[in-house]
């Protein structure tokens, strides 16, 4: 093998290591995997934002459906390091999502776990919600850092439900930053998948364009692939919201998250429309109060 092609192979495995295994040291050869992701994410990948570097795809293989985002952020990696390297900074990402009714980040052994109640968009209470024990691992070095959630079991009859981020410094003000989500689902879950697509899902669409319409519009992926591809953008947003609120004061950071979340997404009526902005923030306001009272009931072991 020449010496070129030992390079190209230390550095992809490099970047698997840190995504799948969580391993403790992110060397200079993943952080460059990552760059070289990115730069073919810009040829390969749907622009998602007309005037910004965000690229989103979605695939389903063998009985798992995934999505991801890469983006150019206007922020130095150090504070998205620290930012993204907190578990209870994860609830203040998760709670935006209009699934998302509940989390709360407490330390289990030597690791963290978050504990997150996922429903659906309106209000619900706790007893109705369907509770996911998120194991969380966070690895950080000067080049690259990666955060993994990762639960055996999903909503829905879905399984090994994950949510990975990789950042790396791509200038000293700017960070390439990854999202992936995904999960795997069975017999079970594809039915109950089935049931939402043909009723509250009917008429709703993905990102990717699949094709062209007899009326000259374009046509957008629907299925389980438009439920992921919305859903990735969804967490992608709320990372963005939250990241651009840390250096306000305290009290000013959950209202402006808030804001910014809905008003991203709004960007996005076609895909990612549902409530308007009076019942999302009343609700979430709601919610966050919520999961700083009450103790979420006993997860799984």
């Amino acid at each position: 093998m020449t010496k070129h092609r030992l390079t190209e192979t230390s550095a992809w495995l490099g970047l698997i290591l840190v995504l799948f295994l969580g391993v403790a040291k992110a060397d200079s050869s993943a952080s460059d995997a990552l760059r070289t992701r990115f730069a073919m994410a810009q040829a390969q990948m749907l622009r998602i934002v007309v005037d910004q570097p965000v690229f989103l795809q979605s695939t389903e293989v063998s009985g798992r459906l995934q999505g991801e985002v890469y983006a150019l952020l206007d922020q130095a990696f150090d504070g998205i390091s620290a930012t993204l390297g907190r578990a209870d900074h994860w609830c203040d990402i998760l709670i935006l999502h209009l699934n998302v009714k509940y989390c709360r980040a407490s330390p289990r052994g030597a690791a963290e776990v978050l504990d997150a109640g996922l429903g659906r968009k309106f209000d619900q209470p706790l007893s109705e919600v369907y509770w996911v024990r998120f194991a969380y691992r966070a690895t950080s070095s000067e080049g690259l850092m990666a955060v993994v959630l990762q639960a055996p079991d999903g909503p829905l009859g879905t399984s090994d439900y994950r949510i990975e981020v990789q950042a790396t410094p791509s200038s000293a003000s700017q960070t390439i930053l990854h999202l992936r989500y995904g999960y795997a689902y069975g017999w079970s879950a594809r039915l109950a998948m089935q049931a939402y697509l043909a009723t509250l899902g009917s008429d709703k669409v993905g990102f990717s364009v699949i094709g062209q319409g007899t009326d000259g519009q374009v046509l957008r992926v629907g299925g389980v692939r438009g439920v992921v591809e919305r859903n990735t953008l969804r967490y992608y947003l709320a990372i963005q919201s939250i990241l651009e609120v840390q250096a306000l004061p305290a009290t000013q950071q959950l209202q402006t998250s808030l804001q910014r979340w809905f008003t991203a997404t709004e960007a996005y009526a076609l895909q990612l429309h549902e409530v308007d902005r009076g019942t999302y923030l009343e609700m979430k306001l709601r919610e966050v109060q919520r999961q700083r009272t009450q103790t979420a009931p006993p997860a799984k072991p």
